[in-house]
């Protein structure tokens, strides 16, 4: 347990400037390796490749079924990759890592330049900032009574664990993607344009190719929507883990907020297995990723410790158990952004009484 009051944490933490804490971090930790890049890279492909062959080569609904899931584990890491590939993380030139991030996000009917700038400029700028970023975005019990029953359906939809999946699909798919405006850049809108088309080529090949040759509607469904199924409750999940938590905090004003308290305190470190840390590339260790996002993937677990030498005491650290997960979800629903506290609907209720 620790000792110093939460308050008095991160206002310690406020004083450290990120510039300052990235020199903890060994330069080894961003050399890339071409090797490591590109054998995660095919990899990611392959095992997609396998679960869409599942579903072509089999007769067997269940067999179908399981190769959409395959395959959609597949695109979520594939969309790991690629969310590294946008970092700058991966190649030194941009070009490189646009054309392969675009193929990597393909089977996740995400637009590679549009997801980035949100991403990076977005949630990377401002994390736990919550007028500016709106990634897992917690209302106040007083925004939520002030809501209707349909709106707040929606949010209790997003904010349930079985549902979760519901906000990335909603808040950031449909709109911050498909939705999004560019203005009117010209060059901006043609890029998002293009890019949309190419979603959408791959999306009417895939399910056509699925429906001819895999079964028809079944095949459709296996090929092209379980895998985004399946990679919009793994991202959801995912992003949920990294910056929510009873114990952390989220911020409506600038003066209290700091990107080092985004970074080491609002940040956290899920530790799984080490499979699972290998095939999600290292998502979980996500301190020293928003500290300084040009740390390639597989240098993240070097980065850490480095860091947790000076900075553990500032660290929201624990082992993966879905239970665990359930009663992070149970209690984060509302957030009182003044006392800095997270509720259950229940208890947001009993308190306005």
């Amino acid at each position: 347990m620790k000792s110093t009051p939460k308050k008095q944490l991160w206002e310690q933490v406020k004083q450290i400037k990120s510039s300052v804490a990235r020199t903890i971090i060994p330069n080894e930790c961003y050399k890339r390796s071409s090797f490591k890049t590109l054998f995660w890279y095919f990899f990611d492909i392959a095992l997609f490749l396998f679960g869409i062959s599942v579903v072509f080569l089999n007769d067997n609904i269940e067999l179908k079924l399981i190769g959409g899931l395959v395959s959609g584990t597949a695109t979520a890491m594939l969309f790991v990759w690629a969310h590294d590939a946008a970092h700058g993380a991966l190649f030194k030139k941009d070009k490189i890592a646009e054309l392969l991030g675009t193929i990597a996000m393909l089977p996740s009917l995400n637009v590679y330049r549009m997801w980035s700038f949100g991403h990076n400029k977005v949630h990377h700028g401002f994390a736990s900032f919550t007028p500016i970023d709106w990634i897992w975005r917690p209302l106040t019990p007083s925004k939520y009574k002030s809501f209707s029953l349909f709106q707040r359906f929606l949010y209790r939809v997003e904010r349930n664990l079985f549902t979760s999946a519901f906000h990335y699909f909603r808040r950031i798919w449909w709109e911050q993607m498909l939705c999004f405006n560019p203005g009117k850049d010209e060059k901006q809108c043609r890029y998002y344009r293009n890019g949309k088309f190419i979603v959408l080529i791959y999306a009417l090949i895939i399910s056509v190719l699925g429906y001819i040759f895999a079964g028809g509607i079944i095949g459709s469904i296996a090929t092209l929507i379980i895998p985004f199924i399946v990679f919009n409750y793994f991202i959801a999940i995912i992003v949920y883990l990294h910056h929510t938590h009873p114990e952390i905090p989220f911020f409506d004003i600038k003066n209290e907020w700091s990107h080092s308290i985004s970074a080491l305190y609002c940040s956290t470190i899920v530790r799984s297995s080490k499979i699972s840390r290998i095939l999600l590339h290292n998502i979980m260790i996500h301190v020293p990723h928003h500290l300084d996002p040009r740390i390639p993937f597989y240098n993240l677990p070097q980065a850490h410790e480095a860091l947790k030498e000076k900075y553990s005491q500032y660290f929201h650290e624990y082992n993966f158990n879905w239970r665990y997960v359930f009663n992070i979800f149970k209690q984060c629903k509302l957030y009182d952004f003044e006392k800095k506290l997270w509720m259950t609907f229940e208890e947001a209720k009993l308190s306005a009484a």
